[in-house]
């Protein structure tokens, strides 16, 4: 039976302005630059800004159409070591998620924890979102660092800090050719 939160029900959304907020943010970790630079979110605001209501929208999907194909990617990889990725990540992004308490508010934790649990169960997290109401203002940076955090841990376990994005781009570049 399917549901209703399948992934070919979801919009992808705009993929690549959503890879591009978190690969510059990734590459901002790996610079050194750990503290949020006022202009670079200033900016990041302004983009967003100028994208306007459905643009913004696109710009959700795309950041949860990336968090499900990196969900995908890290069920493949403990599969091929005997270990459950709800187990393996969840538990890891909610501990990370709380020591942000500047950043991320307490009550949007556990709607990231479902985001990745449904991406990890085969769900389209932007339609189990749907079921639960508008994105709030809360929300936001708990989604950018969900999809960060979720590109670092792969970039970690591939040892190699461009890993997650080539993952991401590829996937364009063949959806491309189609």
């Amino acid at each position: 039976m399917s549901s209703p939160c399948d992934p070919h029900y979801a919009p992808a959304g705009d993929v690549s302005a959503a890879l591009m907020l978190v690969d510059s943010r990734l590459k901002a970790v790996y610079d050194g630059r750990t503290e949020v630079d006022p202009e670079q979110r200033e900016l990041d605001e302004q983009f967003t800004a100028s994208l306007g209501p459905t643009g913004a929208q696109d710009l959700l999907d795309g950041v949860c159409t990336i968090i499900f194909m990196y969900m995908k990617w890290l069920r493949a990889a403990c599969e091929g070591h005997d270990k459950d990725v709800i187990a393996y990540i969840v538990p890891n992004l909610v501990t990370t998620m709380r020591g942000m308490p500047r950043s991320i508010r307490p009550e949007a934790v556990p709607t990231m924890a479902g985001l990745v649990v449904a991406a990890g169960t085969g769900l389209s997290p932007s339609l189990w979102r749907q079921q639960y109401g508008d994105w709030t203002r809360e929300e936001m940076n708990a989604l950018e660092a969900t999809a960060f955090l979720l590109a670092e841990v792969i970039n970690r376990i591939a040892d190699d800090h461009d890993f997650a994005t080539r993952l991401i781009t590829n996937a364009l570049s063949s959806a491309d050719a189609y």
